[in-house]
């Protein structure tokens, strides 16, 4: 490609393609306790990349995205040699976003409706949520009384690490902190309400903000199965832990597989695999509307 490699991540590959844009190419890698398996989940990245196209649209309002194309003419014009193809046979069709640059932040920007996963553990112990007191009584999955910023750090090894409101506005500068708390807020209220609307509960979030042109812009993935937990509205309640639209069936099969975490990961068996994509497609033909097998043969 002509466009130089300048990042592989677990799921993600960018580009750099000149003029101050990149190339994001969402593979179909998955990953489950800070390990990636060799088998794929067929179609995940067009999944991840079908929805931030989708959220992009529905949070115009609340902030500009750093999102340009996602048309796989347009991508393969940018990396120079064809690769993306310009129809649904193309290799990178419905999974690479032409974006811009952005100067990010060192934070990430996460948003709880709900009390579930590392925040759950917290409350359990001492009855907070990043050292913020919250009211006694709750139960894993409660709803809280009402969304919460709360941010953490960006872990370049292991694991990020939540930080307080005001550990985040010495990292960034009070009033840089206050407007990714503003966007954060308003953009996870307007996506949990389409969501709720259409049987998803939107339990938390992460975004990734960044300065585009002096402005914040809401960048990378956007309320994906990857980067936000959605349960069925059906299954919701407290007391529980609901299924989740993301890779539960790989972190259930690991669960059940003996696998020690630490030295090579077991082979992935096919209707685990079958069972993952199952959840991704729904979660986005669920909230969107719109049939995924549309997605990619229009090109975005």
């Amino acid at each position: 490609m002509n466009g130089s490699l300048l990042y592989r991540g677990k799921v993600r590959d960018v580009y750099d393609v000149g003029d101050g844009l990149l190339v994001m190419v969402a593979s179909d890698r998955i990953s489950a306790f800070d390990r990636v398996f060799a088998e794929p989940v067929p179609d995940k990245g067009r999944v991840l990349t079908a929805m931030t196209a989708f959220w992009v649209e529905q949070l115009a309002e609340v902030a500009p995205s750093h999102l340009v194309s996602t048309d796989p003419a347009e991508v393969a014009a940018r990396l120079g040699d064809g690769a993306a193809g310009t129809g649904s046979d193309g290799p990178l069709a419905g999974r690479a976003m032409l974006v811009r640059r952005a100067e990010m932040l060192p934070i990430e920007c996460i948003v709880r409706g709900y009390l579930s996963g590392s925040a759950w553990k917290e409350y359990r112990r001492s009855q907070t949520m990043h050292g913020e007191p919250l009211p006694p009584g709750l139960e894993e999955s409660s709803r809280l009384p009402e969304p919460s910023f709360t941010p953490s750090t960006k872990a370049s090894e292991g694991h990020d690490e939540n930080i307080s409101y005001e550990q985040a506005e010495r990292l960034v500068g009070r009033q840089v902190a206050a407007e990714a708390r503003e966007i954060s807020l308003e953009a996870y209220r307007l996506a949990a309400g389409l969501a709720l609307e259409r049987g998803i509960v939107v339990a938390d979030t992460k975004l990734e903000l960044g300065f585009i042109d002096g402005r914040l812009a809401i960048c990378d993935e956007i309320l994906t199965p990857d980067s936000s937990r959605f349960w069925p509205a059906e299954s919701w309640r407290p007391g529980a832990q609901p299924p989740s639209f993301d890779k539960q069936p790989v972190r259930d099969w690991v669960e059940q597989s003996g696998w020690d975490k630490e030295s090579p990961p077991p082979p992935l068996p096919p209707e685990v695999v079958s069972a993952t994509r199952d959840r991704y497609v729904e979660a986005y033909e669920r909230l969107t509307g719109r049939r995924f097998a549309e997605w990619w043969g229009a090109g975005g």
